[in-house]
């Protein structure tokens, strides 16, 4: 059996011994499949990449330009000098298959719909309006996945790195238990002793087991929305500081947000659209051109005829009545909507802002922390060796120091979140 990885090779070799192993062919059954994975995925480490990854596999990515070809159709169709296309009319009469007297007639005319006053001008409007409304759409699904993608992304780096604290402790506390033993074995300590530090082990390969767990959830999570596997190693580089965007007294939302814009252009929508409603109070006239050619009998002379006609709707009723409501019911809904996501977007800015300082806070108190946790472990452990401090109070001191340096990790894991969270507030993309 011949593969073209040289190391895939050796591992199959290894496994198909006699003696091999079930624990040895498990294994190889979990190389090859994490080989075929990593071969033929590409991997993402920063967010940026993810995030192109992403939007590259959402519908609207794929039909964007569809709609912006409808919206420039819409825009010629409103240009135009009729509301729609003329329309040609031929017509023949004949008795043949009647008296046969000879009697012809042929008639050939070109119907033109009109314009009704105004209503070219606010159909283009509402044209334009709709072609406005396609970009902005599309920013404001690119902005919510940019959050969904933020939430996935932090979190696999919050698991990753609790999966790595949860390794160190678990080598820690092994040590300490290798250690123990040994001292047992010697006299110098009780049996006892051996318990709680093998207990103390045991906790930390419980608490290293469900970080794992959670770390394989958190790239899947990733993984369904970029559909890559993500590196081993994510780059852990804060964005850019969004306080560099606006002020941080700044407690409005920007203008230029992507859901405002999109709720925005879909107000100019609707009251576009009722303007227009306004004025189509009829059904469009129509203007027609036609000639007619014929004769009475045969042996007469052919004549012919020019005909120019106005058709003049009355009215359409309860038609029109419903467009105009229609439209005004949707400009209603979509002025309220700004109005709410302008609230609430307000309110999210005010609590990022906070969430950024609390943090940077935090993290500066969880530095010092970590920093005084590891010099008491040394002092602690130096002791311990010494025979000066009792095992309990060893097991202690370890527990505290891991606990301090996990929450100076994830303080700063904080602050780059918070970042993030903060420039999504701001209607920022992952740049």
């Amino acid at each position: 059996m011949v593969f073209p990885f040289p190391i895939l090779s050796r591992v199959v070799s290894a496994a198909l011994r006699p003696s091999a192993t079930l624990p040895r062919l498990c294994g190889l059954v979990f190389a090859l499949a994490s080989a075929g994975v990593w071969a033929q995925t590409p991997a993402v480490t920063t967010l940026k990449q993810a995030f192109d990854a992403a939007w590259l596999r959402q519908p609207e990515a794929a039909s964007a330009e569809l709609h912006r070809q409808a919206a420039q159709g819409r825009k010629a169709a409103a240009q135009g000098w009729t509301v729609e296309p003329p329309t040609l009319e031929v017509s023949s009469k004949t008795d043949r298959l009647s008296r046969n007297d000879g009697s012809r007639e042929l008639e050939v005319g070109v119907a033109v719909p009109l314009w009704l006053p105004g209503e070219r001008g606010r159909s283009l409007a509402l044209a334009e309006a709709e072609a406005g409304a396609v970009d902005s759409r599309t920013s404001a699904t690119q902005w919510r996945l940019a959050g969904a993608l933020r939430d996935a992304w932090w979190s696999l780096h919050r698991a990753r790195v609790e999966a790595g604290l949860a390794r160190a402790r678990q080598d820690s506390a092994a040590h300490l238990a290798r250690d123990v033993a040994r001292r047992v074995a010697a006299g110098e300590l009780a049996k006892a002793d051996q318990h709680q530090a093998d207990g103390a082990l045991a906790a930390a390969q419980a608490e290293l087991a469900a970080s794992q767990a959670a770390q394989i959830l958190a790239e899947q999570a990733l993984r369904a929305l970029t559909a890559e596997a993500p590196a081993p190693v994510l780059l852990d580089v804060p964005e850019a500081a969004a306080t560099a965007v606006a002020p941080l007294d700044d407690t409005e939302a920007p203008p230029a947000h992507p859901a405002l814009r999109e709720l925005s252009d879909r107000a100019l929508m609707a009251e576009r659209a009722r303007d227009l409603a306004d004025v189509q109070q009829r059904a469009n006239p129509e203007l027609t051109l036609a000639t007619t050619r014929d004769r009475g009998a045969f042996g007469e002379r052919y004549g012919q005829t020019i005909t120019l006609g106005l058709r003049f709707p009355l009215g359409s009723g309860g038609v029109n009545q419903a467009k105009r409501a229609t439209a005004g019911a949707e400009l209603v809904e979509a002025q309220t909507l700004l109005s709410l996501e302008r609230q609430r977007l307000s309110g999210e800015l005010i609590g990022a802002r906070a969430r950024l300082l609390a943090a940077q806070a935090a993290a500066e108190a969880a530095s010092r922390r970590a920093g005084l946790a590891r010099e008491t472990r040394g002092f602690v452990e130096k002791s311990f060796r010494a025979g000066e401090t009792d095992l309990p109070s060893r097991l202690r001191v370890e527990l505290e120091a891991f606990e301090a340096e996990r929450q100076a990790t994830l303080a700063r894991l904080n602050v780059n979140q918070a970042i993030s969270a903060l420039n999504q507030a701001l209607g920022l993309l992952p740049q």
